[in-house]
This record gives structure tokens, C-alpha cells and sequence, in this order.
């Protein structure tokens, strides 16, 4: 690895291209933020019905609600701190990992339903404050033409992580024989196992990070100090964190309706992958069966496939995009991913569902960088990780909807068949790729030809005359 990247003295307004290994170095975090939530998404289900909850798309209310509080008042927070020691986003980074590796800990130890969700609530919370300033990093560090280098490199560990995260408790089973059963209202060893490992990987990932990358200080330190004076106060950052909501870019504005379908279809697979699974393919609603956990293990396969596909992917996509428009890559993308949730209606042998998380996966890897190629250049650089934060609102807000709504339509319209939910994740990922044709993106209509990237060749996504 490449020494510490010494501390930047440029001013912020021109900033240096940095090399492979800095963007590397300040994208490393991710893979643990990443198992933390890989390991969150294929397994909270299962926990929440071995003991023995039923409203499982009720109980994931607590993760959003946080989100929702969490995101937007970490990065209003992080935009008025600076520490010539540990920087802007880096306390929060490392405050964030401690919290969330002790939450992965004690998560599959607990031993009732109510602490089960009470730790999703803190857990989530935790991955959030260190995951929304990760974000904004990006804008901070890196001059326009590679910011969606940046995010092409938290996409790859995305991937990287989840697919290692998601797989853990089949390794665990089918390598090195941990058990995948327990007694009625236990949770079984390998998932145990699993999450002990992501709360070290969490940790250590994004410690590395903080370690290893350094931030530019503020341009001119005596007005960052007025305008912090002037914006002091826990009750006005709350308010000028969800007033943000009503000042967005118009970009922003339409991407907005795009994510929260788009957001939707991933929450409603995230949350009833397992039952639908268990019970349409392995017939077996028994949280103590072999089979229930031979198909509880399986969904952690769907999913490490489905995030392998989508680090790949995401280095394809600048090539789709030049050819055609980033509104219409990420149009194909989504439906790509829309069909795939559907397909898994017509499947009874669990091998070929990992054809359908292809589909899945080419959507997530487009979910988790064109939306922010679109809207990089829209945001102002002095509050980057604030409308970082308001923009997660379309990430929580549809997850709020499907703990609303999604257990009333899979008890009461599809009589529990959650396989039927997920199709209905599917055509809402359709339509989030057709909402995508209406975003007012021009500068991806006649994209420039780029130079070589330095990086992961992700360059061609970037605006080349951003849109304010």
C-alpha cells in the first residue's frame, strides 16, 4: 500500500488529481460499512422470524427512522467541523464504526424479538454515521472530472464487501461445518460466526481510512468559523437539515421520484427475499427446519451474487453511457433489475435464481453511482455532505413506505405469498428506470470524449459542464 497521503496544501477550489492508491485509500472504508450492511440486509429477516416475529416489514420501520434523523444532521454536523488532526468526515467515520462494530456483535446474541429490533434501530444508526460522510468525501477530495472515479471505487467495495458478508454464513456451514440450525428462538451458530466477523472487518475497514487519508482544511478558516458561529446550535441544524428537502437542484428534485422507486424494489427484496424463498422454493415456513436454513443460506448466496455482479457492472457502465445517455443507461439498468425480481416468480429450482440477481445486480451497480454522476456537479461544494444527507431522504422515505404498506399487502392482498411482493418490487423498479427519462441531465446527452481514467476507467460518467 501506498504511504499516507500527506496532508493536500492547495486551496480547496483547485484541487489535485489524486492517484489509484488515494482513491483507494479513501474508499477502502466502504468494504466494512458494506459487510455491515450485507450482513444486515440477509439476515435481519431471518433473525426477526427464528424469533418468532411475524410483521417483518413493520419491525424494519426502525432502521429508516434513523436513517432518516441520522443522515442529513451527520452531514449538516460534518460540513461545520474541522480538526487539523483528524479532519472534516473522519471523526464521524471512526465514531460511527465503533458503534456499529459493537452493534454487529451484539446483534445475533440477543434473545428476544423486542431487542432484536431495538438493535437493528442502533445498528443502522451507527452504519449511517459512518457511511453519509463517505459520500461527501468524494466532492471534498477530488476535482470534478473524478469524482465519479470516487464513487466507482466505493461501488467496487460495495461489492466486494457484500459479496464476502453475504456469503459468510454459507462458508461457515458448507466449508468449516458450523452449524446453521438451533433450537426454537435461537439463532444459529454461523450466523453468529458471521456477524463476529463483520463487526471486525467494519472497524478495521474503516479505520484504515481514517488513518490513511487526509482532508483539505477549509479554504479561508476565519469565514468557515463565522458561518459555524453564525449556524450554531443542534435545534437549527435539525431545521436547516430537512428544510433542505424544499431547496433542492431541479436535477435533484427529479432524481429524487427515481430513487424512491428505484429504493423501494431494493427494500422490499432486502426485507422478504427470505420468506419468499423458504416458503415458494423450499416449501417451509419452520424457522428449526434444515430446509428453512438450507434457503436462509441460499438468499446469502442470491445476494453475494447479485453484489459480485454489480462491481463488475460498474465498470461497464462509462462505455453504455457514452454510447447512449446516463439517463437511458440507468433506464436499462433498472429494467434490467425489475425483470430479474420478477423472474423469481417463474423459478423452482434455487440455482437459477442466481440468473435473476445477475439482473439484480447490473441495478444496484447502477443505483450506486449514476444517480450521483447525474448530480455531483449540481451541489455546492460548502455544503456537500449536507444535501448528501437530504438526498438519503429518497433512500429512507421509501423504506418507511415499505414497513407501511409492504406487510399489509403481502398479509392481506397476496394472502402471504411473499414471493408476489418482490414482483411488485419489480415493477417499481421498471418504473423507476422509466421516471430516469425525465431528468433534466443534459450534459450527458453529447458526453466528451475523456482521457484514460487513472483509476477504474469511470471518468466517461462524470459531467463535463455541471448543471447548477
Amino acid at each position: 500500500m501506498a504511504a499516507p497521503t500527506a496532508a493536500p496544501t492547495t486551496s480547496t477550489s483547485v484541487k489535485p488529481r489524486l492517484s489509484f492508491w488515494q482513491i483507494w485509500n479513501m474508499s477502502f472504508g466502504f468494504l466494512g460499512i458494506q459487510f455491515g450492511f450485507a450482513l444486515q440486509n440477509a439476515n435481519v429477516s431471518r433473525i426477526f422470524e427464528t424469533l418468532g416475529g411475524t410483521e417483518i416489514a413493520l419491525y424494519w420501520l426502525a432502521a429508516p427512522l434513523t436513517g432518516l434523523l441520522v443522515q442529513p444532521i451527520i452531514g449538516y454536523l460534518s460540513d461545520r467541523t474541522w480538526s487539523p488532526r483528524w479532519g472534516r468526515r473522519r471523526p464521524f467515520f471512526l465514531v460511527g464504526a465503533i458503534l456499529a462494530s459493537i452493534a454487529l456483535l451484539v446483534m445475533p446474541n440477543v434473545t428476544a424479538l423486542w431487542m432484536a429490533v431495538g438493535m437493528l434501530w442502533i445498528m443502522d444508526s451507527s452504519i449511517n454515521i459512518s457511511m453519509e460522510p463517505f459520500r461527501a468525501l468524494v466532492g471534498d477530495l477530488l476535482p470534478s472530472e473524478q469524482r465519479t472515479t470516487g464513487f466507482a471505487a466505493q461501488t467496487f467495495f460495495i461489492g466486494v464487501g457484500a459479496v464476502v458478508a453475504s456469503s459468510l454464513p454459507w462458508v461457515f456451514t458448507n466449508v468449516f461445518h458450523v452449524a446453521n440450525t438451533a433450537p426454537a428462538g435461537e439463532i444459529p451458530p454461523s450466523v453468529r460466526y458471521s456477524f463476529i466477523i463483520g463487526g471486525i472487518v467494519f472497524f478495521l475497514a474503516v479505520l484504515w481510512t481514517v488513518l490513511r487519508t487526509k482532508e483539505y482544511p477549509p479554504e479561508n478558516i476565519a469565514e468557515f468559523e463565522a458561518e459555524k458561529a453564525r449556524s450554531a446550535g443542534f435545534a437549527n441544524g435539525f431545521r436547516e437539515s430537512f428544510m433542505g428537502i424544499f431547496e433542492m437542484p431541479k436535477t435533484m428534485r427529479q432524481l429524487a421520484v427515481v430513487q424512491f422507486f428505484s429504493w423501494l424494489a431494493l427494500f422490499s427484496m432486502w426485507i422478504y427475499t427470505t420468506p419468499a424463498i423458504t416458503s415458494h422454493i423450499y416449501h417451509t415456513s419452520d424457522t428449526t427446519s434444515k430446509l428453512y436454513n438450507e434457503g436462509a443460506d441460499w438468499v446469502g448466496i442470491c445476494f453475494a451474487v447479485y453484489n459480485g455482479v454489480s462491481a463488475l457492472a460498474a465498470l461497464l457502465l462509462p462505455a453504455i453511457a457514452r454510447a447512449t445517455s446516463r439517463r437511458f443507461t440507468h433506464m436499462l439498468c433498472l429494467t434490467a433489475g425489475g425483470l430479474g425480481l420478477i423472474s423469481m416468480y417463474f423459478i423452482q429450482d434455487p440455482k437459477l435464481l442466481l440468473l435473476s440477481m445477475v439482473g439484480v445486480g447490473v441495478a444496484w451497480a447502477s443505483i450506486l453511482s449514476v444517480p450521483y454522476a447525474m448530480l455531483a456537479g449540481a451541489l455546492p461544494s460548502n455544503k456537500m455532505g449536507y444535501y448528501m444527507g437530504v438526498f438519503n431522504f429518497f433512500i429512507v422515505i421509501p423504506q418507511v413506505v415499505a414497513g407501511l404498506i409492504l406487510g399489509f399487502f403481502t398479509k392481506h392482498l397476496f394472502h402471504n405469498e411473499s414471493i408476489l411482493t418482490l414482483v411488485l418490487g419489480g415493477v417499481s423498479m421498471i418504473i423507476s428506470g422509466l421516471l430516469t427519462l425525465r431528468v433534466n441531465d443534459a450534459d450527458d446527452i453529447n458526453l466528451p470524449v475523456q482521457e484514460p481514467a487513472e483509476t477504474l476507467g469511470y471518468d466517461a460518467l462524470a459531467p463535463a459542464n455541471p448543471q447548477v
